[in-house]
């Protein structure tokens, strides 16, 4: 009888400690020989490609008049980190491919590009631009609106915009769709 209890109390502590994320990580390693008259130089390309997916069950809303609650697909955010090293110095390079937001109802895509990202817009009229600056905060431009973008310690993008009738500034929260 005890040891049947303690198998129970084990078997339930490992259930509580398994992993809740499926990941997979992809490295590829590219390196140039370049030969001019100032000699021979190596330029190492190193790619981290890393994919990951929670695990478990999400519903989506209950539907009124139904029984059964549709099961919802948990994401899979794809991250690269590139690693470029040319004559001894390391450049690294952070790439979120394409992401979504939520804001008001309204889902935008941010997609990365060289300097940085353009958000897509629902109304497909017109897509803000948005340029890192050196402190890891973003530039954001959208027509006639120029704001000041980060992202916050949940990933969420914040967008604060100078208000110069009210003197104030306006916060704007993107919610990450999960």
């Amino acid at each position: 009888m005890k040891t049947i209890v303690t198998s129970i109390a084990v078997l339930l502590t490992l259930a509580i400690q398994a992993q809740n994320k499926n990941t997979q990580t992809e490295v590829k390693t590219t390196v140039t020989t370049i030969k001019d008259s100032d000699g021979e130089k190596r330029l190492i390309k190193s790619e981290v490609t890393k994919e990951e997916q929670k695990v478990g069950v999400e519903v989506e809303q209950e539907k009124p008049g139904t029984k059964n609650i549709p099961m919802a697909n948990n994401p899979v955010e794809v991250t690269t980190a590139t690693a470029i090293n040319a004559d001894g110095k390391t450049k690294v390079v952070d790439v979120e491919r394409s992401t979504y937001f939520m804001n008001n109802g309204k889902r935008y895509e941010l997609k990365s590009e060289e300097g940085g990202y353009t958000m897509k817009m629902p109304d497909d009229k017109f897509n803000a631009i948005l340029r890192k600056t050196s402190n890891n905060n973003y530039i954001y431009y959208n027509k006639n609106k120029y704001a000041l973008g980060y992202f916050d310690a949940e990933g969420n993008f914040i967008l604060e915009t100078y208000n110069t009738k009210a003197d104030k500034i306006t916060v704007e929260k993107y919610i990450i769709a999960k």
